[in-house]
């Protein structure tokens, strides 16, 4: 058994790690802390853990000692406190941005601002399991991805590895309304938010720097543009990604290049039926899951490769994925507290 806290818990993205948490047969939760909650029952932020727990949210300043330290702070504040949370956990996972670009000066033009702590960049292994199982394993400090970051990843990691498709490539992004977070704004306003298919932000999106970083490998010439698209959906997320196939590269050939690499995936389905109404991948019928479908489509007309990645950006986009990462640092199975089959109809 491990002790684990959360540090920063009245998010999103820490209810559904306190929902997970809570069920995982090998975690002790010892705190869950909130400056504006401090002293009240976590609850109270998170209804649906009624009867599930009895924790109170604590103050970041009476955080303690544990095994594992999850970091769900907003974007460019762990770095801040990082040499300090290094001293209170034997391993630390940081959902947001600060730790994931493994260049200091890529960071700073993404995210306009200085990285004050970089030292510690290197020992951060980033978090997609799928790519990163043996650095994890090793690593005492993990960096997950964003989760448009790693939906796109996922789905076009095999074909950039394969050598199946040219350098580039464009991302449509649909995102729900809780990738924003729990602080509201004129945006959120349900009159304002409700029913919309909003394009906000169609080029310049930060989350390119992660897909260019961890497709390098395999080829530096790729050339990523994403659209962002806000739709009604309160939370999953789904990217419609067209890519040109390299001269001769067959159906056959896409195949085998998924199964290659997510065969023996525990939370990666290929989704490409012939009919019914799921035919290629759906976020809604992901929600609360941590798998990641990914489907394909060849338009012989357009000479294009489409494809479609879907994901929960709550789960398989963070906090799923930092409890991925926590079994593999530990060496219990990939898939504890994690079984979750999502629910239809919904």
């Amino acid at each position: 058994m491990i002790t684990v806290s959360i540090f920063g818990a009245s998010g999103y993205a820490g209810g559904e790690l306190l929902r997970i948490l809570l069920d995982h047969p090998d975690v002790n939760i010892l705190q869950a802390t909130s400056r504006q909650f401090a002293g009240q029952s976590v609850t109270v932020v998170h209804p649906n853990l009624r009867k599930k727990t009895n924790l109170i949210f604590s103050s970041p300043q009476e955080l303690k000692k544990c095994d594992v330290l999850f970091v769900g702070l907003p974007n460019c504040e762990s770095m801040k406190l990082m040499p300090n949370l290094m001293k209170l956990a034997d391993k630390i996972v940081d959902l947001g941005a600060d730790y994931r670009l493994n260049d200091k000066a890529v960071f700073e033009h993404w995210y306009t601002q200085e990285h004050v702590n970089p030292q510690y960049i290197p020992q951060f292994a980033y978090g997609i399991t799928e790519l990163h199982r043996d650095d994890i394993k090793k690593s005492n400090y993990v960096a997950c991805g964003g989760c448009e970051a790693t939906v796109s990843i996922l789905s076009l990691y095999p074909l950039v590895k394969h050598n199946l498709i040219e350098e580039k490539v464009i991302i449509d992004a649909k995102m729900s309304s809780s990738q924003a977070g729990n602080k509201s704004t004129l945006s959120s306003h349900h009159p304002e938010r409700a029913g919309v298919v909003r394009s906000y932000m169609p080029s310049g999106h930060r989350h390119t720097a992660e897909i260019l970083q961890e497709l390098a490998p395999f080829n530096t010439k790729m050339d990523v543009a994403i659209s962002a698209t806000a739709i009604d959906m309160v939370r999953g997320l789904l990217v419609t990604i067209h890519t040109t196939p390299k001269k001769g590269v067959t159906e056959k050939d896409v195949w085998k290049a998924y199964r290659a690499e997510y065969g023996s995936e525990p939370f990666i389905r290929i989704v490409k039926e012939r009919q019914g109404l799921y035919r290629f991948p759906e976020p809604k019928i992901l929600q609360g899951t941590n798998y990641c479908d990914i489907g394909f489509e060849m338009d012989k007309v357009s000479s294009r490769l489409v494809v479609i990645g879907a994901i929960d950006n709550l789960v398989k986009g963070t906090a799923g994925q930092a409890v991925q990462a926590m079994n593999i640092m530990y060496g219990f199975p990939e898939e504890r507290g994690l079984e979750f089959s999502g629910l239809h109809p919904i």
